[in-house]
């Protein structure tokens, strides 16, 4: 039977997998917000929500049960009969770890049944919710004006990023920037205390209790030994190393981890903006992260006698792509066709950040429009999800979702 968590590639077919529905955290971003929130715009949340429900329609109709982040949260912290100690925590990590600012935010939320004080969390608390005058020096010398005592969390919509599926196991992530580093709490209390996954033998690679910074979406599992991992904005080479030392001590069955170099900007946050593998030998791949003659840094990770790690560095993606894949050769298609005005607006709006459902078919945004016929001329099965609204939080497809359950690779 498979494990709760069993993800051997990128491209086995889709059996499970969870999704965040986007909700009121939203409409909770402010012009004034948006930079700290990292959004560039605030989406329509009524459109947002349709094109969302279309997206996991799409992935309902192709075999994939779909799960959702905050129905496992809720139910998990009623199993694990751990409200308090998540409340506790959350608060913490919140900036409020005493105080009569904390007792009053605890007080409030655990007046809450446990999928409002869910909802509640995500959406963030206002400061006009509460009959409460603060007194602690913080809140009543710092942000005076700042309209919330918890800022909303408007990324959980992007589910790929606080944790992700490697075999039969998980990274729980330390995220970059404060904005998204509470969201990762929510995997790691569904992991604990969740029936369908606590007690279940599921490995966490690596926790959120560390300080250098790793993302989901810089972590793509290639095959069943092989690990691909961006060194970016988002994860940091030190994260790397670390998690692939783990993974090689572990058993995990991963014995080689590819870290790729790509810009460090936002346009470029995650390897899965710019980078995604849609078939056994079929890559998208955005030409922006290569330099003169396609060159790009690559480091080639296996493990060596006691916790030494051999390095190779190299300058060819294709090459080394081919070599810990070993495949004679492999079909890298440009996004945009790699013209020079195409491909970075469609770039802009996910055009690489495809996500395959099965070998050969993927799920993209309908934008794409010039990306998705070359896919199909490329021979790829496209169904497009709707994206006027989603495209405006800077993630796509592979963003929103987290598999939890592929099928393995038969060739």
């Amino acid at each position: 039977m498979t494990k709760p968590i069993h993800v051997t590639s990128e491209i086995g077919k889709l059996d499970v997998v969870m999704l965040k529905r986007p909700s009121e955290e939203v409409e909770n971003i402010t012009p004034d917000t948006m930079p700290r929130l990292l959004f560039d715009d605030i989406p329509y949340l009524p459109i947002a929500q349709k094109e969302h429900d279309n997206f996991a329609q799409i992935l309902r109709d192709n075999g994939a049960e779909v799960l959702y982040l905050d129905d496992l949260a809720i139910e998990a912290i009623d199993a694990g009969n751990v409200k308090s100690a998540f409340l506790e925590k959350m608060l913490s990590e919140s900036g409020y770890a005493k105080g009569s600012d904390h007792d009053a935010l605890k007080e409030y939320l655990l007046s809450l049944d446990t999928p409002t004080m869910v909802k509640k969390l995500m959406v963030g608390v206002r400061k006009s919710e509460l009959n409460f005058k603060p007194t602690d020096l913080v809140s009543a010398a710092e942000d005076v004006d700042y309209p919330f005592y918890l800022d909303p969390m408007p990324n959980l919509y992007f589910t790929r990023d606080p944790a992700a599926a490697i075999g039969e196991g998980l990274s729980i992530n330390h995220m970059t920037y404060p904005a998204r580093q509470r969201e990762s709490m929510f995997m790691e209390t569904i992991i604990a205390h969740h029936p369908r996954f606590a007690n279940k033998g599921i490995h966490v690679w690596r926790d959120r209790d560390h300080t250098h910074r790793i993302e989901g979406g810089d972590e793509l599992v290639l095959n069943d030994h092989v690990l691909a991992i961006g060194v970016s904005q988002r994860t940091s080479a030190t994260a790397i190393q670390d998690i692939a030392r783990n993974l090689f001590e572990e058993a995990s069955g991963y014995d080689t981890v590819l870290a790729i170099a790509i810009p460090h900007n936002h346009a470029m946050m995650h390897l899965d903006t710019v980078f995604t593998m849609i078939n056994y030998d079929q890559f998208t791949v955005h030409p922006g992260i290569l330099g003169k003659g396609g060159k790009i840094d690559t480091w080639t990770i296996h493990p060596g006698k006691d916790e030494e790690l051999i390095i190779n560095h190299g300058h060819d993606l294709k090459e080394a792509l081919k070599k810990v894949l070993k495949l004679d050769d492999l079909d890298l298609i440009a996004t945009g066709d790699g013209d020079p005005v195409i491909a970075p607006r469609e770039q802009w709006n996910d055009g690489s950040n495809t996500l395959a459902i099965a070998p050969g078919v993927v799920v993209t945004y309908d934008r794409n429009y010039v990306s998705n016929e070359i896919l199909r001329q490329h021979g790829i099965k496209v169904i497009e999800t709707v994206s006027s609204e989603l495209s405006r939080g800077r993630g796509g497809p592979r963003c929103m979702s987290m598999p939890l359950v592929r099928e393995d690779l038969h060739q």
